[in-house]
Parts: structure tokens; sequence; C-alpha cells
């Protein structure tokens, strides 16, 4: 997949000079929705013998809209892994554009003139909720208005599930509430963080439970607090690992303490301090508990080492 990257005002000579089918949209999450968007894309390419487009954006568009402070803003997807789901589907080309003050007050009719009939774009597919400006005025009810007739329109209906839209708002919700299986039937795939393991207090080594403490990028959104069941892959082995993870702050150890991801993988005794790591999320076991004493912590973990056992042992039957 050829990855472009743009900034208004873009170099025409950057724009891949052949006829394409352009996906819209900003993609957080890469969902089943969005997914649903680029495979029509996809397969409207394959039917009119041309490449696949993607264009998507460098930061959510809330930032400069909301003047919100991009440095807290939390992403279901990163940019890369975002592009790494775009080449997964099959698209040919990733447009990536800045998403700056210039390109934010562009006029709908500029930006389809610039970002769509400048991308050499013969059809769009866009969800039916793709606003390119005030969302009255610019949305797929009157980009026809804007396209005069320069390319194909093609809007994609919202995914339901039980009767609920797949929408990334939803599964961030369900990611804050600590409800990942529920997310992850929306995504479509087991929601991943992305870490660098680093020193610890060393307190679960202490009791028999040694943890790998995994910092995740501070504008990667992580789940709310809990013991989850998890998978964790090692650059440095390349292998996935079952284990048991925990969001909090080990109030049982004391208070006002930082809040930290805490993995106890299973058959495992490697060190890996400063190795990179994915985490991919599969169930919430239990609500984090400040425990009366070490013993009762150690008691629970053991249980909850059982239930996570149990849950990938009855996930492989499946």
């Amino acid at each position: 997949m050829k990855i472009v990257k743009l900034k208004e005002p873009y170099d025409k000579n950057a724009i891949v000079d052949s006829p394409i089918v352009l996906a819209l949209g900003f993609f957080d999450g890469v969902h089943r929705g969005h997914q649903e968007v680029i495979k029509r894309a996809i397969e409207k390419g394959k039917s009119l013998g041309v490449k696949v487009a993607v264009m998507t954006f460098d930061r959510h568009p809330k930032i400069i809209f909301q003047n919100i402070d991009g440095e807290k803003f939390k992403y279901l997807t990163m940019l890369d892994e975002k592009l790494k789901h775009f080449k997964n589907l099959g698209v040919d080309i990733a447009y990536v554009v800045k998403f700056d003050e210039n390109l934010a007050y562009l006029s709908p009719q500029d930006f389809i003139d610039k970002y769509v009939v400048g991308l050499h774009a013969i059809c769009v597919v866009a969800g039916q909720d793709y606003t390119y400006g005030k969302h009255d005025i610019a949305n797929m009810d009157t980009i026809s208005d804007f396209a005069k007739g320069r390319f194909e329109i093609i809007t994609v209906d919202h995914l339901q599930r039980n009767d609920q839209k797949i929408s990334s708002t939803q599964i961030r919700k369900d990611l804050d509430s600590g409800n990942v299986e529920a997310a992850n039937l929306l995504l479509g795939y087991q929601y991943e963080n992305h870490g660098t393991v680093e020193h610890g207090f060393k307190r679960g080594r202490k009791i028999g439970f040694p943890t790998l403490n995994v910092s995740i990028p501070k504008n990667e959104r992580i789940l709310g607090e809990g013991v989850y069941a998890v998978k964790v892959k090692i650059d440095k082995d390349n292998l996935w690992y079952e284990g048991m993870a925990s969001i909090g702050h080990n109030e049982t150890f004391g208070d006002d303490l930082e809040k930290t991801v805490e993995i106890n993988l299973f058959n495992f005794d490697k060190s890996v301090y400063g190795e990179k790591v994915i985490v991919k999320w599969y169930k919430f076991l239990r609500e984090m508990v400040k425990f009366d004493s070490v013993e009762e912590l150690i008691d629970q973990l053991n249980k909850d080492k059982r239930d996570t056992e149990v849950f990938f042992g009855d996930l492989k039957k499946n």
C-alpha cells in the first residue's frame, strides 16, 4: 500500500496520477462499520478496474473544531495501526491529510474540488454520517450538489448490532466501562494496546505473580479499571502469551498510587524490560478491589488465574 501525506495547500505532484475509488472517513478503530465502507470501495474498484484509496486525517477533527488539547485526546487506533488495518483490508493508496486550520476552514466546495476531484476520484464511498464541513450543509445528502456530476457517490448505511449503531463513540463507552467483549464485537477484532515494558515496584514478584509493567502511549485509549484476560505479543520473540492484566492504582499497597497497566503472563520467565509489546484484551474478569491483606490478594489472584485459564480453554474449543 502506498502512503501519501498531504498538507493544505498540497503539492499536486504528490497525487497518484490515476483514477481511483475513494473511501472517506476518519476511521478511528477501523470498526465493522468502517470495514464495510472500505469493502464497498474495494468491490467498486474491482468492478471499475481502478485502484482504491482511503483518505483520512493525521488527527481527529475535534481537536481543531472543539479546541481540544491534542496531547490529551485518546484514540482507539493510532495512525500507524490504522494504516495497517487499511493495508490488510486490501487498500492500494492511503492519503493522510494534516488536519490543521488551513484544511478545517476550506469551504465544502473547495474540499470536494481539492480532496476528491483533485485526487482523481471517479467514485466516492462514505458512511451516511460523513461530513466535510458544517454538518447541516456539508453532508452525504448534499454532496451531489458539490460533486456536479464529476464522480459517482455511494453512501453506506450504518451497520447495526442489536438495533444499535456500530460507532467509535459506542466502542469508547464500552471500553471505558470495561465491557471489552461488547467493544470487540463492534470492532470485529480484539482491542489492542501497544506499549513498552518498564521497571515497576516488583511487588508482584514478591507474592508469586511477577508482572510486566506496560507503559501505553498517552494518546492511546486504555480500558476502564479492572482485571482482564489478555494475550501479549513481545516483539523480541514474536510469540503470543496468555495472561491476566490489571488496570488500576493498586490500592492494597497504598493510597494515591499512579494508575498502571500490569500483566502477569502464564508460563513466562523472561526478562523483557524495554521491549515493545502488543496487548490484546479479551474479557473483563472483575473490578479492582482494595484487599485487607496481601494474603487475600494472593487468594484472589489464584482465582483470577483459574478463571483466565478456563476462559482461554473454552475459547480454543469453540
